[in-house]
């Protein structure tokens, strides 16, 4: 059984609720990434996104100095280091997430992204959270 813990990237690029976007959007483009974990100390608070900047902020001309909390997504799905990835894919599509954040013991040690199901696992664990990601919401 192939868990998160197998195929998860443990490099994680954080930032505090007081960083700004322009901070933020700074440090995908130096990390070459397109998420931040937005931490309290050791606390998942929220997850920022590339397309979350553009559409929740940019979009709407919202001002760059503007704390990036103010348009991370919140209420992040996390799952267990063991999780088994066939599992962890059928949340993602669930919930319709392409980053999961991976914990052991409440604390954040790591991520996994669709693409890291799709270039780590076998088993079609990609495809199936693409096909609930895909799908429209209502």
């Amino acid at each position: 059984m192939t868990t998160l813990k197998d195929i998860m990237t443990s490099d994680l690029t954080t930032t505090d609720a007081g960083a700004t976007l322009k901070e933020v959007a700074s440090l995908m483009r130096e990390q070459d990434i397109g998420n931040v974990l937005i931490m309290d100390g050791d606390q998942l608070r929220g997850i920022l996104t590339d397309r979350d900047i553009v559409i929740r902020a940019v979009a709407y001309g919202h001002d760059l100095g503007s704390a990036a909390s103010d348009y991370a997504s919140g209420n992040v799905l996390t799952l267990d280091s063991q999780t088994d990835v066939q599992a962890a894919a059928e949340q993602m599509a669930q919930r319709q997430v392409r980053r999961l954040p991976v914990t052991e013991e409440g604390k954040v040690i790591g991520i996994v992204s669709l693409a890291d199901l799709a270039t780590r696992t076998g088993g079609g664990a990609d495809e199936k959270a693409l096909q609930g990601i895909s799908q429209p919401t209502i």
